[in-house]
């Protein structure tokens, strides 16, 4: 409640005069002078209060009297009047109605009472009301207020102490706030400070305001009782004790630091006073040594004693806190006590405070950064920071190794293995997990049998010390067990919770933490750098100084902490430092802290190169601090922790297996923090990071799975890993954290992220070195993090795809098969995964970076293992599935991948790669640039041609022609942009001053494309295997037949030239070299049939198919190449390859080849549209397009219509050829050549009887013999003799050649049948049509017919004399019955029944000679002459001919020949053009009718007969045609036929006759027939010339005289043979005689008298006596002919007659 309110104020004076009253009261008997004073008080209070408004400010102007009575009353020195006095003065007091001099009286007072030891707490507690209430006290009396509390702590009362003590700190309190108070008042005005002397004179205070000055004397009175001097201003001071002054300095410099740092004159007491103060009492602790004996120094030492060191330390804690940048130099000193305070010498109590004081600093990052200023930056200066902290771990260092001296510890080993049984005191520690609800142990370190607990000391971050606070103690208190390193250790941790939380704010505020632009970091960074120089040099500075000491004192502290809270809390401080270090690129302590967490990683002593190698640096090494060494302890083996894993170790030797601790994992988990949280400022240390990781990984068996993340497997080899199920629970965890950590890989930037894949990279180096020869599992964890690394950062996988690809595939290269299989596997999914990725800008618009990520794809070809080959396929045939329809530039990449085939690579690689290729050609052809197609083509060539798999080869010529199929359908949009790209190109080459590289350039690139296509699949045609050739073969024609109208007109020389005819040549070459072993099987168990057998069987099949088509496109499109300017020379080259065809020894080729000869020579000469009518209609002429049949062997061409004759037929006589005719003639004339060439060397009979000879076979020769008649269409025009002589030979020739008895059976007619071969009717339809041509050809073509009968008859001569095939031994099928053929031995040849062939040639012969009988030609060559010697050979054979026809079909043709012929010789008589002619006639007649042959045996009569009647029409036809026309006819031929007739009349039985058929046999009808004709013309009365008289006389006479010397010599036989019957031959023949003398007789008689000359009458006459010996015969037969004969002599029985008539004797 407000003191100044009516009521209050009212209640005030009510009181006021009860207090009065009451005094008065207690006064009136023993002390008048009061009462009276006390009553006047009531008076004068009465009076104020009804004078004056404001009663407060009257009551404070009279407070002295008001006062006065009170005072009096304590003057009493009664208690009970003192008491309610003081109670009264302290009501005053609270109103504030004392003025200043009030006051002073007061004070007096209380001294008196004071001195008088009376009242004394009420008496400290006026003062003290006194003093806070208002200022009105200061100066003399303030002194004297507080020289009274001083008085009152030094009483005997323990109470009045303890009051008087808390009074004089109040009181203390209350002047520094007076003065603070005072500042602010007078904050506003600015006054100019007057010049301070430097002396150290306190009257120098003037400058001071009022409650200043009270505050200076004060403090400056304190130092002076605190050095053991007279005070300045508080007079009257009895004693005073160091330890309260300590505590009083202590808490006024803690509680008003800025007084001190406002004021100068304060600051000079600071500096002038206290800190030499300070130093001064520190000389006992600093002197003492424990343990040295007084006696060994000279001069007794004062002990250190605990108040006062205590509080001096405090004090100092103070000083450093506040005044720091006032005592720099002094604080440099206090420092220094410090750090020697920790020395192992000092007390154990003097080490604990001293670790206290610093545990304070440490608190205080800002301070411990301006030490590091202050001191350590500058030259000449103490190294103060980094002393602190080396002291800290020396400190540390001591405690494990130094028993302790002052009070030796109970060493409570821990009775079990891991620290299981702890003191028994031990509070359990917390956050000691326990396992399985055991008694948690106590934390504890534990380091080489030294245990020492660990004491939750203080909250991190605030300093509560414990030793600092024992104000009470006068002795040193016993330090528990473990204290000084609980807060040692605390020291550690706040000292780097500090400096990094510090740092963390300063630089928080320039580096982001998530991925920075780079160019942002740049411009902060310099930004930065300019504003603050400094402060980065600090943080370094800081950090230099403080790392070495706390990697020593905490590597050890690790080793032995057993605790885990302890150990997480050191690993997070060694964390927090590594980042430190990173963040500032301190290499080194950042690359040495993270050495020793990968240590404490790992087992003890684990051999890990790349630690031992960073850590070599650390190791060993002291820093010597100032004479103190700080060793870095290597970690000890021997802690007791539980063990939590056993495992291999990852080394290339087998060793035995290692154990993982707890508190290995533990450090494992830091290490994986420390890589997730800090990567970015990693660097170069990812390489001990993730070495350590690699290590435990596979120690812990962890296994990559898919994508590269781990997952707990079992290990593969050796005493497979063991984990307990803590670890187990763990191991999940773990994995995840390791995935996650390289998921966080996409944060850091490029740099870093460079750094990890550098470290990825060499891991595996060292990974691959260790696989190398030997099998066992290889480590994979860096293959499998560099690919999840990979995987997380595509969206700016260029600036790490080339380290990264670059390295896994050189892991794919690996000989181990796992490491290689996961280096595919990395390589192939980063690829799949960059593909899918959606990249800004897409991949479609960023072809640089689609090329970049293929790469890696074309570069795993090169490798040569298959498991490889076959993931980089399998990755090929996805991205296709995936991406084919985007893949755009990538394509060339993609189809070189699936191209890299080789035949080495075996079966199943080249299948998953021909599947990638079948998925291109069915789906992406559309959609890939069209630069591509080419490639396509190459690579689906090259998968015909890969050996491995023939379905492959067969399906990739498939391939071929679906790819062409879309080269035709798409064609216009390939074109087009073929022909942009090519300007492009073009332009570049021009540029570049390099011609454009391009195969068949100059062709349009279209084209081109073709012709790629065309020359993929020619290679394919000449492919070893022969269902690759055919079918390449196939395929190659029917694109190029169904395709070929794309290309330009130049290209098709490129096709004829480099596709087609360098295909034939390769083939030709190959066919004629092939191998003619046999096969015997097509592999696994296909037969194969014997015409495929052999190599060469094969080739030929090639070489037939190829050929053929050739022949085809020249054929169809033979309009477009003789446009060519170089037709003709491919033409010739064409006929040449036909004729080699031809002519190789394989029926099969050489008969196909004449196929494709016979297909390019039926063309009709195709129509030009725009010249053909014109031309023709000129002439009147339709347009004929003669349509050819194929002729296959065996069907003759039938052409008999040729085009020639009708053309003629339409034209007259006056043949036009139509233009291209005349152009192409030197083509057919070309073609002649060829067929001519092919029939000469074709029919040309081996020279030697070898067995080994090839003779072509019959469908050879007939085609090769029906090519002529076409061909002969085109070249009749020049077709002059000599070549008719050459087409003779070659048919001669080809009709010659004999079957080989194989076929026969299928060729031969047997030979009952007469048939023609194909062959010979090919030959006759050959000069049937020369014959036909040369009827209706100009005159000068007439000359040829001689030699056409030549041709034909030379063939009619077969029908006797078969042809010799050069010296080759034949069987004639005339002399073997058919059945016999088969038994023949297989190697020989069988004639042809030459027989048919030879009549048929013969009608032939006989049609064209009644045609052509009067042409000049056929006269002056004698072609008669020549017929008739040609028949006599079957003629004079008759019985003997090969076939009985022969000889009845010659007589035949003799007669119809005759019936022309002779008219037409009688005709040219004259000429002599026939002379030769009759001589051969007349043999031919007699060799005919008077044969040497007997007819066969199995004749029979009836045939016999018929046989008769030829040779009467034989008679006949010299009775009509001859005989007649004797006058024409040269006399010796007319002789020679009469002579004929005669033999004929008498002798022409044949001897072999039996009785029985005798009469039949006789051949009587033709004898009859020959001596009637005789007679006939005997006695023709038809004379009219001489000559033909002379020809009857002559012809009677022969017969008479023939007829007198049978019958003499029959009866000389008949006489001599007594009673023997004479031969039945002899028999027959008189009876003949006798029967032809009775015919003579009849026809004398019907002769006219004077047709018969005398001799004749003579000759008859004289056989009177002859016939008339005859009757004694002996034969019945013979007497009944004679009886015949001798009848008609009686009409010639006449008396003579004297006179002769005709005048003739």
């Amino acid at each position: 409640m407000s003191t100044s309110t009516p009521e209050a104020v009212k209640k005030l004076v009510d009181n006021m005069q009860t207090d009065l009253r009451s005094l008065s009261m207690e006064c009136k008997k023993k002390f008048p002078p009061v009462k009276e004073a006390a009553e006047s008080g009531i008076v004068k209070i009465k009076t104020i209060a009804a004078r004056n408004t404001g009663i407060l400010a009257a009551l404070k102007e009279n407070s002295s009297e008001v006062v006065q009575p009170f005072l009096m009353g304590c003057g009493t020195k009664e208690p009970k009047i003192t008491q309610l006095c003081l109670a009264a003065v302290q009501r005053l007091m609270t109103h504030e109605v004392v003025s200043e001099a009030a006051a002073g009286n007061i004070i007096n007072m209380l001294w008196q009472l004071m001195e008088n030891g009376l009242e004394e707490l009420k008496l400290l507690q006026t003062v003290l009301v006194l003093l806070t209430t208002n200022t009105v006290a200061h100066d003399e009396a303030l002194s004297k207020a507080i020289v009274v509390c001083f008085r009152l702590h030094f009483t005997k009362d323990n109470i009045t102490n303890n009051t008087a003590a808390a009074t004089v700190r109040q009181v203390v309190t209350v002047v520094f706030e007076r003065m603070v108070a005072e500042d602010e008042r007078h904050k506003g005005i600015i006054e100019q400070p007057p010049v301070i002397q430097g002396n150290s004179n306190r009257r120098s205070t003037n400058t001071l305001r009022p409650c200043a000055k009270d505050a200076y004397m004060l403090f400056q009175d304190l130092c002076q009782l605190v050095n053991a001097d007279a005070p300045y201003w508080l007079t009257g001071m009895t004693e005073m004790t160091r330890t309260f002054g300590l505590e009083l300095l202590e808490s006024v410099l803690n509680d008003f630091p800025q007084v001190f740092l406002q004021h100068q004159e304060f600051s000079f007491l600071l500096k002038e006073r206290v800190c030499p103060l300070v130093i001064k009492l520190f000389s006992p602790n600093i002197k003492f040594r424990q343990g040295s004996n007084a006696t060994s120094s000279p001069a007794p030492v004062e002990k250190p004693y605990f108040p006062i060191c205590m509080r001096l330390l405090r004090v100092v804690s103070v000083l450093i806190k506040h005044f720091y940048s006032l005592l720099v130099t002094e604080c440099e000193i206090f420092l220094s006590l410090l750090v020697k305070f920790l020395d192992g010498d000092k007390p154990q109590w003097l080490r604990a405070v001293a670790v206290e004081s610093i545990h304070r600093l440490c608190v205080q990052p800002h301070l411990l950064r301006s030490f590091c200023q202050s001191y350590d930056m500058k030259q000449h200066s103490t190294k103060v920071f980094r002393d602190i902290v080396n002291a800290l771990g020396s400190f540390i260092q001591s405690l494990f190794i130094v028993p302790n001296v002052g009070n030796p510890p109970i060493v409570n080993t821990p009775a079990g293995a891991a620290g299981t049984g702890g003191p028994a005191t031990a509070q359990s520690g917390p956050g000691a997990a326990g396992v399985s609800g055991r008694v948690t142990p106590q934390a504890a370190f534990e380091y080489r049998g030294t245990w020492i607990p660990i004491m939750t000391v203080t909250v991190q971050g605030s300093a509560k010390a414990t030793c600092l606070e024992m104000l009470d103690k006068v002795e040193p208190p016993s330090i528990p067990e473990g204290y000084a390193m609980s807060v040692a250790f605390s020291c550690l941790l706040d000292l780097v919770q500090g400096i990094t939380s510090m740092l963390e704010k300063e630089l928080g505020q320039s580096a982001p933490q998530t991925r920075p632009d780079p160019a942002m970091v740049q411009k902060q960074t310099s930004e930065q750098s300019d504003k603050e120089p400094d402060t980065r040099a600090v943080w370094v500075e800081m950090v230099n100084a403080c790392w070495c000491g706390l990697l020593a004192a905490l590597s050890l502290l690790l080793d032995a902490s057993t605790d885990e809270n302890a150990t997480e809390n050191i690993l997070k401080a060694e964390l927090t430092m590594a980042s430190l270090c990173g963040r500032l690129s301190l290499v080194t302590p950042r690359d040495a802290f993270i050495t020793a967490i990968c240590k404490a990683s790992l087992p003890p002593h684990y051999a890990l190169t790349v630690l031992s190698s960073s850590a070599s640096t650390l190791t060993n090494k002291s820093y010597s601090i100032q004479g103190q060494n700080v060793q870095i302890i290597s970690p000890s083996s021997e802690s007791h922790q539980q063990v939590v894993a056993v495992g291999q170790p990852l080394t290339v030797q087998p060793q035995g297996t290692v154990v993982l601790t707890a508190k290995n994992i533990q450090c494992m988990r830091t290490l994986l923090n420390l890589a997730h949280c800090h990567g970015a400022v990693l660097g170069t240390s990812w390489q001990l990071v993730l070495a350590t990781l690699q290590h435990l990984v596979w120690i812990l068996g962890l296994k990559p799975g898919s994508g590269g993340a781990l997952k707990p497997g079992r290990a593969v080899e050796g005493p497979s890993t063991v984990l307990t199920t803590a670890v187990m629970t763990d191991l999940p965890v773990i994995a995840n954290i390791l995935s996650r950590l390289f998921e966080s890989s996409q944060h850091l930037d490029d740099v870093s992220l460079h750094h990890l894949i550098n470290a990825l990279c060499s891991l595996s180096m060292e990974a691959m070195d260790m696989a190398y020869g030997n099998n066992k599992e290889p480590s994979l964890f860096a293959v499998a993090k560099l690919l999840e690394t990979g995987l997380v950062n595509m969206d700016r996988i260029e600036i790490l795809w080339r380290p990264l690809t670059g390295h896994l595939l050189e892991v794919c290269q690996h000989p181990n098969s796992r490491m290689r299989e996961w280096g595919a596997e990395a390589v192939t999914a980063l690829i799949k995964s960059g593909l899918v990725y959606k990249h800004d800008p897409a991949l479609s618009e960023n072809q640089r970076l689609q090329l970049l990520l293929l790469n890696p794809l074309k570069e795993l070809s090169n490798i040569v293992h298959a498991d490889i080959r076959q993931k980089q396929l399998e990755c090929v045939l996805q991205i296709l599935q995936s991406q084919g329809d985007s893949l755009g530039p990538g394509w060339p990449l993609v189809l070189g991948v699936i191209g890299a085939i080789r035949n080495d690579q075996g079966e199943s690689l080249i299948r998953t790669a021909f599947q990638c290729l079948q998925l291109v050609v069915t789906d992406f052809l559309p959609t890939m640039p069209c630069t591509c197609l080419q490639i396509v083509v190459d690579v689906a060539g090259s998968f015909g041609l890969q050996n491995q798999e023939l379905n492959i080869s067969l399906t990739s010529i498939g391939l071929l022609w679906n790819i062409s199929d879309h080269f035709f359908q798409r064609g216009e949009t390939i074109e087009k942009e073929l022909d942009k790209e090519e300007t492009i190109l073009e332009k570049q080459a021009k540029e570049k001053g390099v011609p454009l590289n391009r195969p068949f350039h100059p062709a349009p690139p279209f084209d081109c494309l073709w012709l790629c296509l065309y020359a993929t699949l020619g290679e394919l045609c000449v492919d070893p295997r022969p269902a690759v050739r055919k079918s390449a073969g196939q395929t190659l024609f029917s694109t190029i037949s169904a395709h070929g109208t794309l290309l330009q007109q130049a290209t098709w020389q490129t096709v004829v030239w480099k596709v087609l005819f360098h295909l034939l040549d390769r083939v030709r070459k190959s066919s004629t070299t092939a191998d003619k072993e046999k096969i015997e099987s097509g592999g696994g168990n296909i037969l194969i049939h014997h015409s495929r057998d052999t190599a060469e069987k094969q080739w030929a099949e090639t070489w037939v198919l190829t050929l053929a088509g050739v022949a085809r496109i020249f054929n169809t499109r033979r309009y477009l190449l003789q446009s060519l300017g170089d037709f003709f020379k491919a033409w010739e080259v064409l006929l040449d390859h036909i004729q080699s065809a031809a002519l190789s020894k394989n029926n099969e080729v050489s008969l196909a080849a004449l196929k494709s000869f016979q297909e390019i020579l039926q063309i009709v000469t195709p129509v030009k549209d725009s010249e053909k009518p014109d031309t023709l209609s000129a002439v009147n002429l339709p347009i004929l397009i003669d349509p050819v049949t194929a002729s296959g062997p065996g069907r003759p061409l039938e052409r008999t219509d040729s085009l020639g004759e009708r053309l003629s037929r339409y034209s007259g006589a006056e043949q036009i050829p139509p233009p291209d005719e005349i152009e192409d003639s030197a083509l057919w004339w070309s073609a002649w050549n060829a067929w001519y060439r092919i029939g000469t060397d074709s029919t040309k009979p081996p020279t030697s009887s070898e067995k080994l000879a090839f003779i072509p076979s019959q469908p050879f020769l007939t085609a090769l013999i029906q090519i002529f008649p076409a061909l002969y269409q085109h070249i009749k025009t020049g077709f002059s003799m000599d070549d008719l002589k050459k087409l003779g030979v070659i048919l001669h020739g080809a009709v010659s050649v004999p079957i080989s008895s194989d076929a026969s059976p299928f060729i031969l007619p047997s030979y009952t049948e007469a048939v023609l071969t194909s062959l010979q009717e090919a030959v006759l339809t050959s000069l049937d049509v020369l014959q036909k041509a040369i009827c209706v050809g100009p005159e000068n073509m007439q000359v040829m017919y001689p030699a056409i009968f030549h041709q034909l008859l030379l063939f009619v001569e077969f029908s006797c004399k078969p042809p010799q095939y050069g010296k080759l031994e034949t069987k004639h099928v005339a002399n073997a019955k058919y059945n016999q053929i088969q038994l023949f031995a297989p190697a020989e040849w069988v004639a042809l029944n030459y027989v048919p062939f030879a009549e048929k040639s013969l009608e032939v012969v006989v049609d064209l000679y009644q045609k052509t009988a009067c042409h000049k030609a056929v006269v002056s060559e004698k072609v008669l002459k020549k017929i008739i010697k040609t028949l006599r050979m079957p003629l004079s054979l008759k019985y003997a001919c090969p076939s009985e026809s022969t000889w009845k079909l010659a007589v035949s043709s003799l007669l119809k020949v005759l019936s022309i012929g002779l008219p037409v010789a009688r005709q040219h008589a004259s000429s002599g053009k026939f002379d030769t002619m009759w001589p051969e006639l007349a043999s031919a007649f007699e060799d005919f009718l008077f044969t040497k042959s007997t007819p066969p045996d199995n004749l029979s009569i009836q045939e016999f007969q018929k046989n008769e009647g030829i040779d009467v029409e034989v008679v006949q036809l010299i009775s009509t045609e001859i005989l007649p026309f004797a006058n024409f006819i040269p006399k010796e031929f007319v002789g020679q036929i009469m002579a004929m007739l005669n033999k004929g009349s008498i002798h022409s039985q044949s001897s072999s006759f039996t009785e029985a058929e005798i009469d039949i046999r006789m051949r009587e009808e033709f004898s009859k027939v020959c001596f009637e004709t005789l007679l006939q013309f005997s006695f023709s009365n038809k004379v009219t010339t001489p000559q033909e008289g002379y020809i009857s006389r002559m012809a009677l006479s022969v017969l008479l005289k023939r007829s007198q010397d049978v019958l003499h010599r029959y009866v000389e036989d008949e006489r001599l043979s007594g009673r023997c019957p004479l031969p039945r031959q002899q028999v027959t023949e008189i009876i003949f005689v006798l029967k032809a003398i009775s015919t003579l007789m009849d026809s004398l008689k019907k002769t006219q008298p004077e047709n018969v000359d005398a001799n004749t009458w003579a000759q008859v006459i004289a056989l009177y006596p002859t016939l008339v010996e005859c009757i004694m015969c002996s034969s019945s037969e013979v007497s009944s002919a004679l009886k015949e004969a001798l009848g008609p002599f009686k009409d010639f029985m006449q008396p003579p007659v004297t006179k002769v008539q005709n005048g003739e004797s």
